[in-house]
């Protein structure tokens, strides 16, 4: 099969999302200027830098109260910072329920029952349990094409590791069981790892 995506593919579903699996979940905790916290998942997230050490999210939405974009979004514009949790698989149901499209004036961490600590080099709140968490200042906010696409990028300037899930002096995914994002509805978990030595090294 071949298609080009602006005609169409012709499939019950799109399946350009779960070609490009797994991708991890940056779970986006934000405040906004008047002191609303707020929290989503995005599987638009990955590290791009070492350093300084750097991260980006994409949010490809919009919410008839944010016009142009989402609440994460928007109150990193009137705050210019964020902190990513990462998820574990014992976090999957909270991750999930603080997915779904609430108004502004709701705070996922409430509506979902997830314990809140506040940051140590920002203003915002992360989640309290997360095997990890970083908090970030936005280096730049890019609009990709399409309505409501933006990259948002932000600088690492403290990084939360939950002490179990050090190891040996390594943080150890193998402690929290991490999970990744597939196509449609599916999930991944992350049970077995394996090593390869780089021919340079």
């Amino acid at each position: 099969m071949f298609y080009i995506p602006q005609n169409g593919h012709g499939l019950p579903h799109n399946p350009f999302n779960a070609i490009v699996a797994p991708r991890p979940i940056g779970w986006i905790a934000t405040r906004s200027a008047a002191g609303q916290d707020n929290l989503a998942p995005y599987s638009f997230f990955n590290a791009v830098a070492y350093e300084p050490p750097q991260v980006m999210f994409a949010s490809t939405s919009a919410k008839p109260d944010r016009d142009d974009t989402k609440d994460s979004v928007a109150n990193i514009r009137e705050t210019e910072v964020f902190c990513v949790n990462i998820p574990s698989y014992d976090l999957r149901d909270a991750v999930n329920a603080s997915s779904q499209a609430y108004g502004r004036e709701v705070d996922e961490f409430t509506q979902a029952g997830i314990a809140r600590a506040e940051c140590e080099t920002i203003a915002c709140s992360r989640v309290r349990e997360a095997p990890a968490a970083l908090e970030c200042k936005l280096t730049q906010i890019v609009a990709l094409p399409g309505a409501a696409n933006f990259a948002v990028f932000g600088e690492v300037t403290g990084i939360h590791i939950r002490p179990d899930c050090l190891r040996g002096g390594k943080f150890d995914a193998q402690a929290y069981t991490p999970i990744a994002r597939m196509g449609y509805r599916d999930y991944a978990k992350i049970t077995k790892l394996f090593e390869l030595t780089r021919p340079d090294e």
